[in-house]
């Protein structure tokens, strides 16, 4: 078996019981299947009254004889049957016997696409959730390196893909070859030589049909990873709307779309067009086995005179009814190297190790008590550390500012302090235990953190807030919202905290986006706040706002200030100035302009008294 099914198909565990009714249901539409045909044979007896009647009731005589003691049999009840009501109460008995079959037949084949609905839907349910949970769980470095639209894809459009392919393929796996075992031993019954001649053309069909679906797997993967790119562009291109106008730039990132679309669109066009050929091609090579089936039967019924006509048309419509599940299974053939395709990057995801993870023996921990302790820490994203041997104490109930140009590793604290990303060298330390052997779940309990882009959802305000604290009541709300600067506006929109604040926020400004995002830190009510350049992107008016509501929080609160506008740390307690990964100075505000270093020289930049 496929080794990416093995791996899919464990999903269809749950919904087991809807796969045995579907087995159930298939094997009898199979039998029906072979038998619906088998009865055309007598009423076409009785309404050519080709064969002798036989008038005496046969006698078994051992299995070597089985076959022509059935024969025989069903001949002798039908003659009865016959002499007893008339030929045309004959005709109309088989006739109702037929179309019984066929509704039966029919009725099983309803009940078995019924159950597999749900073992289908739910897998697709459940591998999405999956991939949108380890989506969830995987760190932010593996989507530095992934394209956010690539993953949207592997989501959406290879999970459908799954659907279609891998489980369509447990329809095949059992209803399609048992129809053509059932009607293959109804050949037999009827005819062992013609059917033993059928089976020279059978691997020749499927040598022929192998040979043209042997690159699908190849073209289906470069479409999935094109589609990918072009969600991607159209991800980027909406969230970068105004940079993309400002600068003119419609036609170029409409051109970089069109050409992804036209290469997906020939990709698509060489998938759908070879698997289109899978079944007008086994119908093709169908009939001419037919055709020849034609030629070698006449001759059985001409001039050998083995076989009747009334079996021969038989046997013909069984051979037919081989056609219809050959030409699913070719199409199931061409849906696996699709499917195969799409289980590889939806398993991608799935299987992606994820480095952020609890330890094995992983403590709870509720509470901050002391300090925060960096201890000599190293770390680099790529190559080149940057952070070298970096060590900082944070005691409890005290603000430590971290300041310094671009790139010094200001963020990298905050990040490697709420375990976004683990430490190359050395220990972080809460109360003097190993933060990477404090459950994680805690340890971000422990951390609030407002980060430079205000970042929020389509909802309402309160639902915003309430990531903070699940269980907030209303007036909570307005208590952080109040504490945060915030209420003053919340309270003049039209629904106060019911109001929809539009995708990212984008119904609000600037500055009343980063003051619900403090409120939302402010109703999470953590011991330890991480304020990663919570002001640099707004302008002067809302920084005071935020300013004062920042200055509200962190009363009584353990903070890490990540600041680039050095106007706003300068009530910190203790203030680290970085360069490069390392610390240069630290001190007071006052303190540090005394010594005329860098910090005084990044405070007369900002043109600072």
């Amino acid at each position: 078996m496929n080794e990416y099914f093995k791996k899919i198909i464990r999903f269809a565990k749950p919904y087991k019981i809807y796969a045995y009714l579907n087995i159930f249901f298939n094997i009898l539409y199979a039998l029906f299947s072979a038998l619906s045909f088998i009865a055309l044979i007598p009423m076409l007896d009785v309404l050519f009254g080709e064969t002798k009647p036989i008038e005496e009731k046969p006698i078994y005589t051992g299995m070597s004889h089985l076959k022509d003691y059935l024969q025989s049999s069903m001949s002798y009840e039908l003659h009865q049957y016959s002499v007893e009501h008339g030929a045309q109460y004959t005709l109309m008995a088989l006739a109702s016997i037929i179309i019984t079959l066929f509704l039966l037949k029919n009725l099983f084949n309803y009940w078995a696409m019924y159950f597999i609905t749900f073992l289908r839907n739910g897998v697709l349910k459940d591998i999405r959730n999956a991939m949108y949970k380890k989506s969830l769980e995987l760190p932010l470095s593996f989507f530095s390196e992934k394209r956010k639209g690539d993953v949207i894809s592997r989501i959406t459009s290879d999970v459908l893909e799954i659907q279609h392919s891998f489980l369509s393929i447990l329809e095949v796996l059992v209803r399609e070859p048992l129809t053509i075992v059932f009607t293959i031993a109804a050949m037999f019954f009827i005819n062992t030589e013609l059917t033993i001649f059928v089976f020279v053309f059978v691997p020749v069909s499927g040598f022929v049909i192998s040979k043209v679906g042997k690159t699908l797997k190849k073209s289906s993967q470069k479409a999935s990873e094109e589609q990918g790119y072009f969600l991607s562009v159209i991800e980027e291109s909406l969230a970068g709307l105004k940079v993309i106008k400002s600068f003119n730039a419609e036609k170029n990132f409409n051109k970089k779309f069109q050409d992804s679309t036209q290469t997906f669109y020939e990709l698509n066009n060489k998938i759908l067009n070879r698997q289109n050929l899978s079944s007008p091609l086994s119908e093709f090579l169908g009939i001419v086995t037919i055709a020849v089936l034609l030629v070698y039967g006449g001759h059985l019924v001409l001039v050998d005179q083995s076989l009747t006509g009334a079996a021969f048309i038989g046997y013909i419509t069984l051979a037919y009814n081989i056609l219809t599940p050959a030409k699913a299974m070719s199409k199931a053939s061409y849906s696996l190297k699709r499917g195969n395709a799409a289980a590889e990057r939806v398993l991608e995801i799935l299987e992606q190790k994820n480095p952020i993870s609890n330890a094995v023996n992983a403590t709870k921990k509720a509470t901050f008590d002391n300090e925060i302790s960096i201890e000599n820490i190293s770390f680099k994203y790529e190559k080149e550390y940057v952070l070298n041997d970096f060590t900082l104490k944070i005691p409890k109930g005290k603000s430590v500012a971290l300041v310094g140009q671009s790139g010094s590793g200001k963020s990298t604290i905050a990040n490697l302090l709420t375990r976004f990303w683990d430490i190359d060298k050395g220990a972080i330390k809460i109360d003097n235990q190993d933060i990477r052997e404090i459950d994680i779940d805690d340890l971000r309990n422990l951390i609030g953190l407002v980060t430079q882009d205000s970042i929020l959802f389509n909802d309402t305000i309160k639902n915003n807030l309430l990531l903070g604290k699940e269980n907030a009541t209303d007036e909570e709300i307005i208590n952080a919202l109040q504490i945060a600067n915030a209420y003053e506006f919340v309270k003049d929109l039209p629904e106060g905290i019911h109001t929809n604040i539009g995708d990212s926020g984008n119904k609000l400004s600037g500055g009343q986006k980063q003051r619900l995002s403090i409120a939302r830190a402010v109703l999470k009510n953590p011991p330890i706040m991480i304020l990663d350049e919570a002001t640099s992107a707004l302008d002067t008016e809302s920084e005071k706002l935020v300013q004062v509501a920042l200055e509200n929080m962190m009363k009584n609160r353990t903070s890490v200030v990540i600041a680039h506008r050095l106007s706003t740390i300068q009530n910190a307690d203790w203030i680290v100035v970085m360069q490069k990964g390392k610390i240069v100075e630290q001190g007071t505000h006052e303190n540090l302009l005394k010594q005329n270093g860098t910090y005084a020289k990044l405070v007369s930049l900002q043109t600072l008294d």
